[in-house]
């Protein structure tokens, strides 16, 4: 097959944990082509979506910088490639819903795009968790400060999140006294233009904030659990926690069950859901990682698994 991945700049992969690096990676030994292109590579030309995009060399020494050689740099249409897999990091701003938009029309032309980019449209990273609230931890979203201090109040211990945050990015806890609650407030909401996400603080995290990776509705029988270290209250990767990697518990194989199936109906074939304390908390789409970390520890190939259930659907 030929896999084209639509990603951030090749130079920016974090080698050592990439999950796309370890997706390309997994291609490439199965004798797959790899592709690759930005977003703002793709442009509509002469009737057709078509790609400016990079026919790559993975090289097998995983220790070498760069870890890549370019074959072959070609303008292609969407179709050339068997399934494009769109891997670009939010923030999901303007460029990313351009580029969503031409993946959408490059499927009307036949092309498979994972995940699905109205999948990707649809479905806020932050967002998607008000239709699944059952199993979610007590929320609201808002732009008004009074109703986030009103549920301060009844809970006392808050998580306040911008909903366009990734890796941990400008979460903040306010516990019973409340201190910088305004503050925090009017800085992330920028005075009440952006709306907040805010959610009962869930004392759990200190045993990790985990992710569960889903393949086509079915769960890796590994989580990733993103450990806070001293002084924090993010557990993510990029806020400096520690992962660690355990079986799932019986609380997130039930989830699981009631909405991957729902999930991968409507496209999203790789979702990283987040839990922390038996709680989910967030819907992850864009570009789920922990692939590296949980193969590492658990010796079970991730990326061999996404291949496989790639190949069986499309090969």
């Amino acid at each position: 097959m030929r896999l084209l991945f639509v990603a951030d700049p090749l130079d920016a992969f974090k080698v050592a944990k990439d999950s796309t690096l370890a997706m390309m990676r997994a291609a490439s030994a199965k004798g797959h082509e790899v592709w690759h292109c930005e977003i703002d590579q793709m442009s509509y030309l002469e009737g057709a979506v078509r790609c400016a995009a990079q026919h790559l060399n993975i090289l097998t020494d995983t220790t070498l910088v760069p870890w890549y050689k370019v074959q072959k740099q070609s303008v292609e249409a969407a179709t050339f490639f068997d399934v494009i897999v769109m891997r670009k990091d939010p923030p999901f701003d303007v460029a990313y819903l351009t580029a969503t938009w031409m993946l959408a029309q490059a499927e009307k032309e036949g092309a498979i795009v994972l995940n699905k980019p109205q999948a990707l449209r649809d479905h806020s990273e932050k967002l998607a968790l008000l239709e699944f609230m059952q199993w979610a931890p007590p929320t609201i979203v808002t732009h008004h400060v009074s109703d986030i201090r009103e549920f301060h109040q009844k809970h006392q211990d808050i998580i306040i999140k911008p909903l366009d945050g990734m890796g941990g990015m400008g979460v903040f806890r306010i516990g019973a006294d409340g201190l910088n609650l305004a503050s925090v407030v009017e800085t992330l909401g920028q005075h009440g233009q952006k709306a907040l996400m805010a959610q009962r603080f869930i004392p759990e995290i200190s045993e990790g904030d985990k992710r569960v990776l889903l393949i086509d509705g079915k769960a890796v029988p590994y989580a990733l659990a993103r450990i806070p270290q001293a002084g924090e209250v993010r557990g993510n990767l990029a806020a400096g926690g520690e992962a660690r990697a355990q079986a799932l518990t019986n609380r997130e194989k039930e989830v699981v069950q009631a909405i991957g199936p729902l999930l991968a109906a409507r496209g999203l074939h790789l979702v990283g859901l987040d839990f922390i304390g038996g709680y989910l908390t967030e819907i992850n789409v864009t570009s789920p990682t922990c692939f590296v970390e949980i193969t590492q520890q658990t010796g079970h190939d991730v990326a061999i698994e996404w291949l496989s259930s790639i190949e069986s659907k499309f090969a």
